[in-house]
């Protein structure tokens, strides 16, 4: 069902979020909104992208 690389993709974007959180709540350091909200975009991204690859394999097997 998953493979090795949907589960990196998986923990890749829950660490994303995690940073996230931590930037915008300032977690061990000042907190920064604007880096929280950047940081926090990537998840989709990086989801999307790893769909894009996904598709892209099997679609060539």
């Amino acid at each position: 069902m998953f493979g090795k690389g949907d589960l990196m993709v998986m923990l890749a974007a829950f660490l994303s979020f995690l940073f996230s959180v931590a930037l915008w709540f300032g977690f061990g350091m000042s907190a920064n909104k604007d880096a929280g909200i950047f940081v926090g975009i990537w998840v989709p991204s990086i989801i999307s992208a790893g769909i894009y690859i996904h598709v892209a394999r099997r679609g060539s097997k």
